[in-house]
């Protein structure tokens, strides 16, 4: 079976952390998404995978080249941003089997071959994976919708009254032949819409839902958090760097080679250390926090529940909480971080200029690359700084910057 995963797009809801890198080469517990992605379907038994790559294109291309873990990856570029359907078609010459559909900002768990066999057990033409959630929470989903006999329907984008809880994933299984029902027409917004695709194949073709066992779409700051600690869950303890005698270690663990935890640390797992990272005394990390490669935290910083990317330096008597903070940023000497709102309300954070909550009663930052602190800065909860921002020393940050 071919694996089809569709990473062209700019990520736009993830800015400012991809504005010099494609959506699918962020990292989650130090392994760019792409990079789930892609070991869950070969895993599954891809055979082929047909990746469309677009903004940003070299970086996906340069890091995985050719092939991935001995599976070959044919490349397609989509020139211009029209809508996931036109996506399809840019790498549709190359279809010549059933296959698989991903999208490039999915992670997802689920065990292919039920998937097949549940499908050809239903004599259906294709599957339209979904995931079952809590009935109140279906209505913030395109929500699948069955007859009686079991077959899709309609899939309805965020119902106030769900017909059903089974939730589209972005994740489909189509025979060979459904290249022929790739070409749409244009939509009211000027693109190939990817629902018109799935429209097309439920007005003619037997289309059934099946369940996998976990998804997570990452398209949004805390979307990334949560995957991290997800991810991070997944870790067995390995300890291979440098790592004090007085340090102690807590739990799933992993410190690679080349990294360095200094006397009186402690480290709560499930925890990731990246190699070239060097912890200092008395710092402490806790929660599902990755450090990546060469990052620095200083004396007596604590590091809660965060993804701290590559290069980055927090290295004096800073709080950072539930935060991401991007590559190559500079916390000056006692930044502290606000995670919770006095109201006890979920924290809200901008997405494509408009306010929209993160479902989180605990979040701090977002911090895009080069960005960095002056002494004593404070920062409020749901803050986001832009790719090369700074502040003034003892200021106190309430607004995007």
């Amino acid at each position: 079976m071919q694996a089809v995963v569709l990473a062209a797009g700019e990520g736009t809801r993830l800015r400012p952390l991809t504005e010099d890198k494609p959506k699918g080469m962020v990292e989650v517990a130090g392994k760019p998404i792409l990079t789930h992605c892609f070991e869950q379907l070969v895993e599954l038994g891809a055979e082929e995978l047909l990746v469309v790559v677009g903004y940003k294109k070299q970086a996906i291309i340069n890091h995985f080249e050719d092939e991935f873990e001995g599976v070959p990856i044919t490349y397609a570029h989509q020139r211009e941003q029209k809508g996931l359907a036109h996506a399809l078609l840019t790498v549709e010459e190359h279809i010549d089997d059933d296959f698989m559909l991903m999208l490039g900002d999915n992670i997802f768990q689920a065990n292919l071959e039920d998937v097949v066999n549940r499908q050809r057990e239903s004599r259906a033409d294709a599957a339209f994976l979904v995931e079952e959630v809590p009935w109140e929470e279906a209505s913030r989903y395109g929500v699948c919708d069955t007859n009686k006999y079991g077959e899709i329907t309609e899939v309805v984008e965020k119902p106030d009254d769900p017909p059903s809880n089974r939730v589209n994933v972005g994740a489909y299984v189509f025979p060979a032949e459904a290249r022929e029902w790739l070409d749409v027409p244009k939509s009211e917004r000027g693109e190939h819409e990817l629902t018109d695709v799935l429209e097309r194949v439920i007005e003619t073709h037997d289309v059934r839902p099946v369940a996998i066992d976990r998804w997570l779409g990452v398209g949004r700051p805390w979307e990334l958090l949560e995957a991290n600690e997800w991810k991070l869950a997944d870790l067995d303890r390995r300890v291979d760097g440098d790592v004090a005698d007085s340090a102690t270690l807590r739990g799933d663990v992993v410190v690679e080679a080349g990294a360095t935890v200094e006397p009186g640390v402690v480290i709560e797992g499930p925890a990731l250390v990246r190699a070239g990272a060097h912890v200092g005394p008395h710092a402490y990390v806790r929660g599902a926090t990755l450090l990546g490669e060469d990052v620095r935290v200083g004396h007596a910083v604590e590091v809660k529940n965060s993804v701290v990317m590559r290069e980055t330096a927090v290295p004096h008597l800073s709080y950072v909480g539930d935060s991401v903070l991007g590559r190559a940023v500079n916390f000056g000497a006692g930044t502290t971080v606000a995670n919770l709102r006095h109201d006890d309300e979920p924290v809200r954070v901008t997405v494509k200029g408009e306010r929209v909550s993160t479902g989180r009663r605990k979040f701090g930052v977002v911090v895009g690359d080069g960005a960095k602190t002056a002494i004593d800065t404070s920062l409020n909860a749901g803050v986001t700084l832009s790719t090369g921002a700074r502040t003034r020393p003892g200021e106190s940050v309430d607004r995007d910057r």
